[in-house]
């Protein structure tokens, strides 16, 4: 499975419309806009899970696409890294 990284979607992209997007290109795991936790709104990128080889149909298929008005930026998310530059070292800042 690969988890791919959605940037400057629409801001009335919603999940279900990211799921059907990715779809054209097989099965989607799962499909999810990321939001504002305090404001709700979208944040103008998402992430979509697929198997391997659908993924990189709809990486290669993708790149470029203008959704509205918007080119999106298409790549393979990169895993999550714990907390911040600072934190891990025990610095504080003033």
């Amino acid at each position: 499975m690969k988890s791919i990284f959605v940037g400057n979607l629409p801001w009335s992209v919603t999940d279900e419309d990211l799921k059907g997007k990715f779809s054209e290109f097989g099965n989607v795991i799962s499909a999810r806009v990321v939001n504002d936790k305090f404001s709700g709104k979208s944040r103008g990128f998402g992430f979509v899970d697929m198997d391997d080889a659908d993924a990189e149909k709809a990486i290669a298929g993708l790149t470029g696409y203008k959704w509205g008005d918007r080119e999106i930026t298409i790549n393979e998310a990169k895993p999550k890294t714990e907390g911040g530059p600072r934190r891990d070292r025990g610095e504080r800042r003033f």
